[in-house]
């Protein structure tokens, strides 16, 4: 790893590539002995079939990692901004990042806010290619550092008290949390740690109602309850900075934005 460049990862982790390439010479090595050593070819096509598959598969993913990738296609840094953008918050006081993976977005709203005391929050499970030392190297390599903090914690119960913040963000981290089911739990949990009058701008797979119900009518429930705005746009992939082949199911699909002031 060089420690003299930023390294925020990518969607698309490298680990899996490299199991799934390992996972590929198998098949094709099991694939070519079957054809030797069985009399009829049927296993050996079919085995062929199915490396030939995971092959395809591949490519896929490694097209969509050159994408996400900051210094590549950049489609990462581009959803980061768009988020960044709604964040409608004059800069003043202490923002709190839930997820913030390898603090990409965290840094960025520093960049974005330099009067800012900034808090990037992640669990930082061994599953992610991500962990807290990385988030503190980039602080430190974006000039940053002494504005921002890395906490370990849990996005279903966040350990701050009630109305911590004045500005809260999230970016694809809400529909992964596995310790709460139900994900406006997670996006209500978000919402309490945040003052009243405070700013949040929070995107995830919104509009999957299988994930999150009907989202518009839960932008309306939280005006009724008080809340000073609150947005919700829908199909975030569809306004055109996100190329046709990544808005695929397992992907970028069912992508939303809400934000607002509570």
């Amino acid at each position: 790893m060089n420690h003299t460049q930023t390294d925020y990862g990518n969607w698309v982790p490298l680990a899996m590539m490299r199991r799934l390439a390992v996972l590929i010479g198998a098949l094709l090595l099991g694939t070519a002995l079957l054809f030797l050593l069985l009399p009829t070819p049927v296993p050996g096509i079919l085995l062929g079939i199915a490396a030939a598959a995971l092959l395809a598969a591949w490519l896929y993913m490694f097209r969509c990692r050159r994408l996400f990738d900051f210094s590549g296609g950049n489609l990462m840094g581009t959803l980061h901004q768009y988020l960044a953008e709604h964040l409608t918050w004059d800069g003043q006081g202490t923002l709190l990042d839930i997820g913030c993976g390898a603090g990409a977005l965290t840094i960025r709203c520093a960049r974005r806010f330099p009067l800012a005391h900034l808090v990037g929050m992640d669990s930082w499970g061994p599953e992610w290619s991500y962990a807290q030392e990385q988030c503190r190297r980039n602080a430190a390599l974006e000039g940053v550092a002494e504005r921002v903090t890395f906490e370990k914690g849990d996005a279903a119960r966040l350990a701050y008290p009630d109305g911590a913040f004045d500005a809260v963000v999230s970016n694809f981290v809400f529909h992964e949390v596995r310790t709460e089911p139900d994900k406006r739990k997670v996006v209500r949990e978000a919402l309490r740690v945040l003052k009243k009058g405070g700013a949040f701008a929070f995107q995830d797979l919104f509009s999957q109602e299988a994930l999150y119900g009907d989202m518009e009518q839960f932008a309306r429930e939280l005006r009724r309850e008080g809340f000073q705005e609150v947005v919700f746009i829908p199909h975030v992939e569809r306004l055109g900075f996100v190329p046709r082949f990544v808005q695929v199911p397992g992907m970028l699909c069912g992508v939303g934005l809400l934000f607002g002031k509570k």
